[in-house]
């Protein structure tokens, strides 16, 4: 689907000002190679530790999005140019990261959406701790295993159904 964020909040405006499609508070950098993405969501909610992302990122994709609540934290990162390369090999449109990235360099030349708050050259911890398929809430909005991103070079949106342009 080619789209654009700014053409599907004008064309769904009234469903966008009513709150029922969200558009993401703009505080996430585009990382990947690929800065236009889409796909149902699956969610993760974990802390400094991505031994779940690694779990995630092994199983297809199916042109999916893995949505990751890592606290905001910005001590170490939860991404790798090896993870995003797994989910890319696996098929997942994209990986949005509340928290930090590292190896932004290689990730920016991978065909894959990544969104991140910032880079951090420490990787995680590996304990194993974390939630998946749960509601997480972060960017002042709330993220629902299932429901749709839409991200560009303008934003990200979150939508419950599948939008058309």
């Amino acid at each position: 689907m080619d789209f654009h964020t700014a053409d599907l909040c004008d064309l769904y405006e009234d469903t966008v000002r009513a709150g029922q499609i969200c558009v993401l508070e703009p505080r996430l950098k585009s990382y990947g190679g690929c800065s236009v993405f889409h796909g149902r969501i699956t969610t993760l909610k974990l802390f400094e530790d991505n031994t779940l992302v690694r779990k995630a990122l092994e199983s297809p994709g199916d042109n999916r999005v893995l949505v990751i609540d890592g606290g905001g934290s910005l001590r170490c990162a939860l991404v790798g140019d090896q993870l995003a390369r797994l989910g890319m090999q696996n098929g997942w449109a994209g990986i949005v990261v509340y928290g930090c990235i590292r190896d932004s360099l290689a990730i920016g030349n991978m065909n894959i959406g990544v969104l991140a708050l910032d880079t951090h050259p420490l990787k995680s911890i590996k304990k194993g701790a974390g939630d998946a398929g749960i509601v997480v809430t972060f960017c002042d909005s709330t993220f629902v295993p299932g429901h749709y991103l839409y991200a560009d070079h303008d934003g990200a949106l979150l939508s419950p159904d599948e939008l058309r342009q």
